[in-house]
């Protein structure tokens, strides 16, 4: 978590997967599956703790999620229940749609996180979303290219909070 607490301008997260299986979210996840409200989130309520802080500090959190389209349950869970309070804590979620079967080929299925254009960590997961490791480049030429990565996903990407507007109509409509 240091990386979280000593970058000094921006800390972006490219995330790729359509299911991680995180521990700490499994009683939240399936209490969304199951229909009930959201409720208490220690982990999100910890992460928009600590957005907010450094939002305060001056510092900038963002996120783009290539998702496909349609959603797999987790992404619903993470629009319905995570990235709206990621957003209202001060982070810049996006999202890049993507139909079933496409990728953009300039863009990596690699998730990753970049501090300050300057330190890359590459998220590793199992093809069921567990998290395996995290790898710290600091190579200059990968590090340039997740940083020119980022500004294409970001380029390609919708804000969150338009996006959730398509996202809540869908539901409603699932709804009726």
């Amino acid at each position: 978590m240091r990386h979280f607490s000593d970058f000094r301008r921006t800390a972006y997260r490219l995330e790729t997967l359509q299911f991680y299986d995180v521990s700490y979210e499994r009683a939240e996840f399936d209490r969304f599956l199951s229909g009930e409200p959201r409720g208490v989130f220690p982990g999100i309520d910890e992460w928009g703790a600590l957005v907010r802080s450094g939002v305060r500090e001056g510092k900038e959190f963002q996120r783009v999620h290539l998702v496909t389209e349609p959603l797999s349950d987790y992404v619903r869970f993470e629009c319905a229940w995570a990235y709206r309070h990621n957003v209202a804590a001060g982070e810049d979620v996006r999202i890049v749609p993507l139909r079933q079967g496409e990728w953009p080929e300039d863009l990596p299925r690699q998730d990753y996180w970049l501090f300050d254009s300057a330190l890359l960590l590459l998220m590793n997961y199992d093809p069921d979303g567990s998290f395996v490791s995290a790898e710290a480049v600091d190579d200059e030429l990968r590090v340039a290219d997740a940083d020119r990565l980022r500004a294409r996903a970001v380029e390609r990407s919708i804000a969150f909070p338009d996006y959730a507007r398509e996202f809540d109509d869908l539901m409603r409509r699932r709804r009726d």
